[in-house]
């Protein structure tokens, strides 16, 4: 897909991940153990909750592997936490995930300034049964994980947990540290932003997939006419190489210019997979998966293409990821 521009990246690529200490039971053990009473009640709390909060971390930052380092350091703040003093342990957990994820967001943000090239989320291999939450499977997709990154980090947060999580105000501005009548304006302010930027109109998965398919077909066949056809003539291409594999290193705009990469790949195989709640392809190479690409539909055209090649992203890829809420 790089081979559209001149400039190709290569060297080192940035993929953000400090490592989990793999203490507790965001891993294979309980690690580090509550100081009060109650141990077993303590883990039982952290894991019966674990897969909302790693939804929050992972809506907040967009990359799965930062989303377990902030449930780690969730999990050591609570098994420091004297729990017979809390009252309600899921608003105490995600505050403490929103804090965490907040922190690291603020970090990430100016580490994607010397990202090479368009930054894409970390995609995620998703079970079939969470398109029918349909309000959690749009809030996790690609195309909305990017409208979220054009939100200030106080924003995200506000509007992720408002609403997709659906929380309070004052159980929010206990999160964000903000007052309740400030956290009500920002969600405000940020609603209005991501309405403007999300697409115009919601397009069921079944639509979506018959537009992957024919797509895919379009492209293995090398039938440029029917690519044409159901391209949006304004549509966007990002390719995430990260600096370790070729892509682009500027957005591809424009069906022509996009059809003219997507031509180069009529030899490819694309498998249909669920990435993050919604239909998208997976192409493997050697065994390995090698890219993932999703795409934004809209009044019958694909408006935007996503094609995540970072090798450092693809591992979630390989197995199902739980996301609720």
């Amino acid at each position: 897909m790089g081979e559209h521009t001149e400039r190709v990246t290569g060297g080192t690529g940035h993929g953000f991940r400090s490592g989990g200490t793999g203490h507790g039971p965001c891993s294979a053990g309980t690690g580090h153990s509550p100081r009060s009473g109650g141990t077993d009640a303590a883990t039982e709390a952290f894991v019966a909750h674990r897969n909302l909060l790693f939804t929050v971390a992972y809506e907040m930052l967009g990359s799965a592997a930062d989303a377990e380092d902030v449930l780690q350091e969730t999990w050591l703040r609570w098994a420091d936490v004297d729990h017979g003093t809390v009252r309600d342990p899921r608003a105490f957990l995600v505050r403490v995930t929103t804090r965490q994820a907040l922190t690291r967001l603020r970090t990430l943000r100016r580490r994607k300034e010397s990202y090479v090239g368009p930054w894409l989320p970390e995609p995620l291999l998703t079970a079939p049964d969470v398109a029918d939450d349909v309000e959690l499977a749009d809030s996790v997709s690609m195309a909305m994980l990017l409208v979220l990154e054009t939100l200030t980090p106080t924003e995200r947060a506000v509007f992720v947990l408002r609403d997709v999580f659906d929380l309070g105000y004052d159980e929010i501005a206990q999160a964000v540290d903000k007052t309740p009548a400030a956290v009500r304006q920002i969600a405000h302010r940020a609603r209005n932003h991501v309405a403007a930027r999300r697409p115009r109109a919601a397009v069921s998965p079944a639509q979506t997939r018959s537009a992957l398919a024919a797509f895919q077909q379009a492209v293995e066949t090398g039938d440029l006419r029917s690519l044409l056809d159901m391209i949006a003539p304004d549509v966007v291409l990002l390719t995430d190489g990260g600096g370790v594999v070729r892509a682009a290193l500027e957005p591809v705009v424009g069906a022509r210019a996009v059809v003219d990469v997507l031509s180069r790949l009529a030899s490819a195989d694309f498998l249909p997979a669920q990435v993050n709640g919604q239909p998208a392809l997976i192409l493997r190479a050697g065994g390995e998966p090698d890219t993932v690409l999703a795409v934004r539909v809209e009044d019958g055209l694909i408006t935007g293409l996503y094609a995540v090649r970072n090798p450092e992203k693809l591992s979630r890829v390989d197995q199902e990821t739980t996301v609720a809420r």
